[in-house]
């Protein structure tokens, strides 16, 4: 049991700091107005030249791979509901490192996703 948890915080913390580092990336980029796939293309060029994207990247492709794993040991009914925790991580992590207000509904909303979770893992 001890080794789905410890996966289960790498899909957790891997996975939402890979998302914060590719959100930072992109802020340094700017936002993306034109959709159309030479546009897009010249947005990944960029993309690409940033360190956090790679970053981004890395922890991603790390989450996902840990996530196939704990998948093969447990159910999906029980895995699916514990990643739920990203919500907290990037609600703290967002504040943390991207300096983003998080007001008190918010946080609200991330105690009752705590308090799901709870449910799911002793259930």
């Amino acid at each position: 049991m001890m080794r789905v948890w410890l996966l289960l915080a790498v899909v957790v913390l891997a996975g939402t700091g890979g998302e914060v580092a590719v959100t930072r990336a992109m802020k340094q980029i700017g936002e993306v107005h034109q959709f159309h796939p030479r546009a897009l293309l010249r947005v990944l060029g960029r993309a690409m030249l940033v360190k956090w994207m790679w970053l981004g990247l890395g922890l991603l492709a790390m989450a996902f791979f840990s996530l196939l794993a704990l998948l093969s040991w447990e159910n999906v009914s029980y895995v699916v509901p514990l990643t739920a925790l990203s919500y907290v991580v990037g609600a703290l992590m967002a504040k943390l490192f991207l300096g983003e207000e998080v007001d008190h509904i918010r946080w609200l909303g991330v105690l009752l996703v705590v308090v799901g979770v709870v449910l799911v893992a002793v259930g």
